[in-house]
């Protein structure tokens, strides 16, 4: 019997799901899974006075992720697995602190962690409800997965396409289990803190034509904030290998329950211009309100001008972007991509009076393997540079290795 077959027999078996051979067969055959590797150095020096050196560290992280298929009849069950293991490669002489690893009780990093996540899932016709772990893309929760490892969240998720062009979106969140940690936690909003066990969100997004979206989203983080969000995304075609897409967002947040008062209200939008293996594009990102663009510590918040490493969402912030990127697919060298972007922000409110301003630079270079033995396998090389006049001044790198093995 093959490994598949085994595990097949044991999860359907183990989960009581008995609806006979025609539901074990679209439960196992429709199953896929996947090993992912990635290969994270990373280095950060600080560069303003009186601050530590740096932050360096190298590190091997695993991701197994299996994904059962549905029992048949009306109501369809299934079962997903995410097993997830990281391992010090790299670390020590008070360079710890990159947010590979978890922290150890000498101001170090572990040398190794692991986490498991369990998702049981139910599908009637094109509505399917997930419950238990959840790794989250949406406009007003994102999941995590800038360093070695993602995040991950606890709770519910219901999704449904029944109606022809419209998906409906409902969710509930009690916990957060940050990238580089092994235990759930609470939430609270980033730069404005607060505690809770309880962020529900939904909405719909809108396929009014082939070439524009639309998207509503109501979320609150119990006791803490609630945000109102609506979207636009329209890709205009030119021919000849052109195209105009336009990305409008716009969120409005205030306080929930007896939490202070908050106040802000974000607009953002980023205009791309694509010709061949080129692709121009502009953004432009304002802060109003009395408040930071409040969300879940620990996850990504969904703004044009949220980059590498900062958001660009501070009180009052007026911030512009403009980004370059090359597809050398158009050179005969598929695989291979360059990306480069500036972000300036300023008006930003310090505590301690004036105007503060910062700015960063990204540049990636990336490739994957398109053929031979190592096909599928990707490098990449990232370089950030932070300044400020009110935060740390960073410069940056990151090198990246990953590979996708397809189990079955």
């Amino acid at each position: 019997m093959s490994i598949r077959k085994k595990l097949g027999a044991v999860v359907v078996g183990g989960a009581g799901l008995t609806a006979g051979a025609g539901a074990h067969a679209d439960f196992i055959a429709d199953s896929t899974a996947s090993l992912d590797l990635r290969n994270v150095y990373f280095n950060r020096d600080f560069r303003q006075p009186g601050s530590r050196d740096k932050a360096d560290e190298w590190a091997q992280g695993f991701m197994f992720r299996m994904q059962s298929g549905y029992t048949e009849g009306t109501v369809g069950f299934g079962l997903d697995l995410l097993g997830m293991a990281g391992y010090k490669l790299d670390s020590g002489g008070g360079n710890a602190g990159t947010g590979l690893l978890p922290a150890d009780q000498s101001g170090g990093s572990q040398d190794e962690y692991s986490k498991l996540g369990v998702t049981a899932k139910m599908k009637i016709s094109r509505t399917e409800l997930k419950v238990g772990t959840l790794f989250l893309h949406d406009p007003v929760v994102n999941s995590n997965d800038t360093r070695l490892l993602p995040g991950t969240f606890s709770g519910g998720l219901l999704t449904s396409t029944d109606l022809t062009n419209v998906k409906f979106t409902a969710g509930h969140i009690d916990q957060i289990k940050a990238n580089s940690s092994t235990d759930f936690t609470n939430m609270s909003a980033n730069r404005i803190g607060g505690d809770s066990n309880s962020f529900n969100y939904g909405g719909a997004d809108y396929q009014v034509t082939k070439d524009l979206n639309l998207s509503a989203r109501y979320a609150v983080l119990e006791d803490v904030y609630k945000q109102y969000y609506g979207g636009l995304l329209h890709v205009l075609p030119l021919g000849d290998g052109q195209s105009f897409k336009t990305d409008l967002r716009y969120a409005s947040s205030r306080e929930d329950g007896d939490f202070r008062n908050i106040d802000n209200r974000a607009l953002g939008g980023m205009f791309t211009y694509k010709i061949g293996g080129n692709s121009f594009a502009a953004a432009f990102q304002r802060m109003g309100g009395s408040d930071p663009f409040p969300y879940i510590a620990n996850s990504d918040p969904y703004l044009v001008n949220f980059v590498t490493i900062n958001d660009f969402a501070n009180i009052h912030e007026h911030s512009w972007q403009v980004r370059y990127d090359y597809d050398f697919a158009a050179l005969g060298v598929p695989g291979l991509s360059f990306m480069t972007r500036y972000v300036n922000g300023d008006n930003v409110e310090r505590a301690g009076g004036g105007e503060g301003k910062e700015f960063e630079r990204n540049t990636d270079i990336g490739y994957v393997i398109q053929t031979g033995p190592l096909k599928n396998v990707g490098m990449k090389w990232r370089n950030s540079t932070v300044r400020s006049n009110f935060g740390n001044d960073l410069d940056e790198n990151r090198v990246i290795l990953s590979y996708t093995v397809a189990l079955w």
